[in-house]
This record gives C-alpha cells, sequence and structure tokens, in this order.
C-alpha cells in the first residue's frame, strides 16, 4: 500500500520517525536531509528520500524552516483568455495583502505553456504556488508539491497531496439543467470545453442531469473550448447543422459570449429564439449588453480559500482536507426565458 493510498484511508500521517526507521537513520538525520543543508552523505540523502517517498512522507512542517528564509511571494499561474481567472487574481491580490504576502503573476498564452510560466516562479523563489485551472498531467502537479505548497484552483484530482479549491461542477450543471427544464426546454444542448480536466468533470455532469430530468435521448455535446472565439466556432456548428437547440449551456462565460455574438450575426435573437447560459460569472456576464445568465462559482471566496490555505500550509498548520469543494449558485438573467 502506497503513503498516498494509506492517508486516503485515514492512516496516520507519515512522521519523521517513520523516515527515520525506514531508512535506519536517526531523526536528527533526516530532518538534515529533508531541510536540504549539509551534514548527510549522497548515499544517506537518496536512502532518506527514497523512504520518505515510499512511505508517503510530506513535509507539511516545511514553512516553520522556511520562514526564517521565506520571499513572502506568492506564485500565481493563469490564462489570459479566461476572463474568470481575472476575477480570481483580483480577490487573490486582496488575501494576499492582508496575510502580508505579495504576489507573483505567470501567464499562459496561446505560445507560453503552464511548464514554462511555474519555472518563472520558481525562479521567483516563490514561498507557495496558485494555479489557476491547471491543466498539466496530475503527476506533473503531485511532483511539484512535493517541492512546495501548491493550490490547484478550479482542478479536481482524487486522492491528490496537494490542496485543491474548486466549484461543485454536478450541482452547478444541475442547477442550470433545472431552470432550463422549469422554463420548458427539452432540447438542450452543450458546448464543452474541449480536452482540459475541467471539461470532462462538466460534460460528465450535464449527461448526468439531463438524465435525471428523463431527457437522456436529448443529450447532445457540441466541440468547443474556453475562448470566445470556440463559442463562435461551436455557434456556425449549430447554424450550419440546420437543428438548433432550443437553449445552450455553455462551458465558460467566455464560449457564451461568442457564441451570443455568432448569433446576433446570424439574426437568432436570445432568448427568443435560443436560450443561452455560461459558468463563471465573470464580469463578462454582468456587462449590461451581455446580460448572461449563469452559474456563478464565487471567484472572491474561491480565491481567498487559495490564498489562507497557501498561508496555513507555509505556516506548518497540520490540516487533514485537501478538498475544498464551494457551492454555486445559479444567476438569472437576460438570456433565458419560457419556451
Amino acid at each position: 500500500m502506497t503513503g498516498q493510498s494509506a492517508r486516503g484511508r485515514g492512516a496516520k500521517r507519515p512522521t519523521l520517525e517513520d523516515v527515520a526507521a525506514r531508512a535506519g537513520v536517526s531523526r536528527a538525520l533526516v530532518s538534515i536531509v529533508i531541510r536540504g543543508v549539509a551534514g548527510a552523505s549522497e548515499e544517506t540523502r537518496e536512502r532518506v528520500l527514497k523512504a520518505a517517498e515510499e512511505i508517503g512522507y510530506r513535509p507539511d512542517t516545511r514553512a516553520r524552516l522556511l520562514a526564517r528564509n521565506s520571499s513572502r511571494l506568492l506564485g500565481v499561474t493563469f490564462n489570459v483568455q479566461h476572463a474568470f481567472h481575472t476575477d480570481l487574481i483580483e480577490g487573490i491580490y486582496a488575501s494576499a495583502d492582508s496575510s502580508d504576502y505579495e504576489v507573483v503573476l505567470s501567464a499562459l498564452t496561446p505560445r507560453r505553456d503552464e511548464r514554462r510560466a511555474v519555472e518563472t516562479l520558481l525562479g521567483y523563489r516563490c514561498d507557495a504556488l496558485i494555479m489557476l485551472g491547471p491543466e498539466s498531467p496530475a503527476a506533473m502537479l503531485e511532483d511539484l508539491g512535493r517541492r512546495l505548497p501548491v493550490i490547484a484552483v478550479g482542478r479536481r484530482l482524487r486522492e491528490s497531496s496537494i490542496d485543491l479549491v474548486h466549484t461543485d461542477e454536478e450541482a452547478g450543471m444541475r442547477q442550470a439543467v433545472d431552470h432550463l427544464v422549469k422554463l420548458g426546454h427539452r432540447d438542450i444542448a452543450h458546448i464543452d470545453g474541449g480536452r482540459s480536466p475541467k471539461a470532462t468533470d462538466r460534460r460528465r455532469a450535464y449527461r448526468t442531469a439531463m438524465r435525471r430530468h428523463g431527457l437522456g435521448n436529448c443529450i447532445r455535446i457540441i466541440p468547443g473550448g474556453q475562448t470566445a472565439e470556440s463559442g463562435a466556432s461551436a455557434a456556425r456548428l449549430l447554424l450550419e447543422d440546420g437543428e438548433s437547440p432550443t437553449a445552450v449551456i455553455t462551458y465558460d462565460d467566455d464560449g457564451a459570449a461568442g457564441l451570443l455574438d455568432s448569433f446576433l450575426r446570424a439574426g437568432i435573437a436570445v432568448p427568443e429564439d435560443v436560450s443561452v447560459i455560461g459558468f463563471d460569472d465573470s464580469r463578462l456576464s454582468r456587462l449590461s449588453h451581455v446580460n448572461l445568465t449563469t452559474v456563478s462559482q464565487d471567484a472572491g471566496r474561491m480565491a481567498s480559500l487559495a490564498v489562507h490555505r497557501a498561508v496555513a500550509r507555509l505556516s506548518g498548520d497540520e490540516i487533514a482536507d485537501r478538498d475544498l469543494v464551494i457551492p454555486p449558485h445559479l444567476v438569472v438573467r437576460g438570456t433565458t426565458a419560457a419556451r
């Protein structure tokens, strides 16, 4: 049984003493190795690190030691194409200021991937990382979490050793479908978010919500993405198909904005002809000319929880629950109407 799976079953968290017993050395020597200071041979260091990995030891008290030489920097990765990330960053700055930490941003762009963004923050010697909507493989995130505290915002992982802050995707999609069904809609399509892990969760949640209403035969998923351009492309697919649904739930507000623009250009009235629901409740959705019905993820609370969890890890606090799930709520505006 691995250390991670053992913790998942409620086992006691491995300690320095456990590592010492496994490696056959003293606790003091283990402490030296874990802190990365001089005093242990390379052979001993490798033996201790191997033992720590085998039993799943994670130095949660690392921050107490680092406090003597802390950068007081929280690194944040974000995608410049996501409006919701802007809302999260605003909340992160506010929470970091109150905790006496500074924020360093590192952006993902079409030509700058997540690995590059992370390496930049590590170069600044950030004390912890807050990753907004990370799409890196779970193994990479876990490996990164062994180097410093990592908080993934908007990502769900099973038996994770990093901290997670995310919305209850199933509840959010259920509220969206419930609202449309109550308005008399049955032909409800979903424009998905492409290959991202979160898009997989929302596709699954959409299918589940539709089946709850006996609408399994009406399930319709349109390939999309996470930008306004992808929403516009999905709208063109719907228009070319000639069988437009009566309602559409998009992966996010950005996609909804692109969809609405394409519908407007094609002379399709929203919500008279088609109702549209987004996901995020970003500031984009609140613009008067958009006025989008959307599932709110509560950016302020997510940002605050992410920062407070990072600071708690850096303070060496013992925290049992790594998965923080935020309940969403539907915000009804002007893009949905009765069928």
